[in-house]
C-alpha cells in the first residue's frame, strides 16, 4: 500500500509599519488558535526587550509569553512533535536564516504565523520579511494612522532629537514612540531613496 506523504502546515505573515497593530493581530490569532485546543509556542528576537524579555506586547499593553531567541535555528530545536502553531514576532531582526527554519516548520506541519515591519526607516523591504511574505500562504498588511495628517500610514519614520533621521544612519535601533513615528507617503521624510537595480 502506497503511503502517503505527511500533511503540510501553513505560512501566514502580517506586516505593516509600526503603530500598525501587527503584534496586537499576531496575539489575537494565536490566543483564538488556543481556544481552539491547538498546542501554540512563540517566539522573540532576543534583541527586542522594549516591554520584557520573555513576552509579545503591543503598543497598547497586551501581553503574551514568549521565548526570547538569537539564532532562528534555536526555534527548530524548541519546536516538538506536540506543537500544532509557531508565532514569530519582530520576524525583521532575525537573520535570513529564518526562511529555511520556517519552510522546514511548514513541511513538518506546522502552523507558522510570522509578524513584522515589512520596510525598514529607510522605506527599504527589511531583512527577511519580503521573502516571507512572498512565500506565505496568506499576508495581511496593515496601516497605521499618519501622526501628521491622519491619513493611512505605512511608512515607519525614525526621528532623532525630533528630525527626520538621515538615510545613512544605522539599521538597527530598537525603540518606540519616542524614537518612530507612522506616517503616510505624503509625510514621510528621508534625505535620499534608494535606487533600484534592474537584475532582468
Amino acid at each position: 500500500m502506497m503511503q502517503t506523504a505527511p500533511k503540510k502546515g501553513a505560512l501566514e505573515v502580517i506586516c505593516g509599519p509600526m503603530f500598525s497593530g501587527k503584534s496586537e493581530e499576531l496575539m489575537r490569532r494565536l490566543r483564538r488558535l488556543m481556544i481552539a485546543k491547538k498546542n501554540v509556542l512563540v517566539f522573540k528576537p532576543v534583541i527586542d526587550t522594549r516591554r520584557g524579555v520573555e513576552q509579545v506586547t503591543s503598543h497598547n499593553g497586551n501581553k503574551m509569553g514568549a521565548i526570547p531567541v538569537q539564532n532562528p535555528h534555536a526555534i527548530i530545536e524548541l519546536v516538538t512533535h506536540n506543537i500544532d502553531i509557531v508565532g514569530i514576532d519582530e520576524a525583521q531582526f532575525f537573520s535570513h536564516e529564518l526562511i529555511n527554519v520556517l519552510i522546514e516548520l511548514t513541511d513538518a506541519g506546522k502552523h507558522v504565523l510570522v509578524a513584522g515591519l515589512n520596510l525598514d526607516f529607510r522605506a527599504v523591504p527589511f531583512g527577511s520579511m519580503p521573502i516571507l511574505m512572498a512565500m506565505a500562504d496568506t499576508v495581511t498588511k496593515l496601516s497605521a494612522i499618519c501622526i501628521t495628517c491622519g491619513n493611512d500610514a505605512f511608512f515607519t519614520q525614525r526621528l532623532v532629537d525630533g528630525k527626520p533621521a538621515a538615510y545613512e544612519d544605522s539599521l538597527i535601533k530598537v525603540g518606540a514612540e519616542e524614537a518612530y513615528q507612522a506616517r503616510c507617503r505624503n509625510c514621510y521624510v528621508i534625505d535620499k531613496r534608494a535606487v533600484w537595480q534592474s537584475t532582468l
